[in-house]
């Protein structure tokens, strides 16, 4: 379905995983799609698989931590396709898994200015711009480990606890403003990232996989169709919300 028909969608962290299904999955759903990251390559590749199913779309080389790369990005948008309808802020990185008196204080700074710093940014000038239009939706990507706590990942919890603050005050700021925050939160799901938790846990992704309640792990399609539903006007009265995406692992 074309629920995001003539929207233009912005995805950051939007050339591997969970960013590139959701870039993809939003064209299909109509919208033209702008999508940033570091790697060029992945970028380029990203962008064939989203003209490969129909839809328009533009890469822009970006840092999430770089404050000057964000406001451009949006101001790319903007002046390419005229406004900005929603965005999906995804980009963010992984910790080194080690108990918290062991954390590097460098590892520390490097997430927080990725994870939340970066986010900050983006919301920042993605809302202003949608300010100024009276209009707009985002979605952030925390985590299950925004909703609970994991043993040897304390900075990256901690980052994704912020990104919830974060989507529920700015969702109050701005819901009279036709403003809509929200956050997806996935827990275990087929990604790199997960094969890099694994490792560092001694394990394999299937170990990971079979903790959860569902006993299988997540797929990037099913956090990207989640986002699209809640960039579309089917989520019209949802705001301030996580969405955990996760087989059941955080039900109590």
């Amino acid at each position: 379905m074309m629920i995001l028909e003539n929207k233009i969608a912005l995805v950051t962290g939007g050339t591997s995983g969970i960013g590139r299904a959701t870039a993809i999955a939003l064209g299909v759903a109509g919208a033209k799609v702008v999508f940033s990251g570091r790697r060029e390559p992945e970028g380029e590749e990203t962008a064939g698989l989203i003209r490969d199913a129909g839809a328009e779309c533009l890469f822009v080389r970006s840092d999430a931590s770089e404050e000057e790369d964000i406001k451009a990005l949006v101001q790319k948008t903007v002046e390419t396709y005229g406004r900005l309808d929603c965005a999906f802020n995804n980009a963010g990185i992984d910790p080194p898994q080690k108990p918290l008196h062991e954390q590097p204080i460098e590892e520390f700074d490097k997430l927080m200015s990725i994870n939340v710093r970066g986010l900050f940014l983006c919301m920042k000038y993605e809302i202003q711009q949608m300010l100024s239009q009276g209009a707009g939706v985002i979605v952030n990507n925390s985590s299950m480990g925004g909703l609970i706590g994991f043993p040897g990942m304390s900075p990256y919890i901690a980052s994704k606890h912020a990104v919830m603050g974060l989507t529920r005050s700015a969702a109050l700021d701005y819901a009279k403003q036709g403003i809509r925050i929200n956050a997806v939160n996935p827990g275990i799901i087929a990604t790199d990232m997960i094969d890099r938790l694994a490792d560092g846990m001694d394990g394999t992704a299937d170990d990971l996989a079979s903790t959860v309640p569902m006993g299988r792990m997540g797929r990037a399609a099913e956090i990207a169709q989640t986002v699209v539903f809640l960039c579309s006007d089917a989520a019209s009265y949802i705001t301030g919300q996580p969405l955990a995406i996760d087989g059941g692992f955080t039900v109590n």
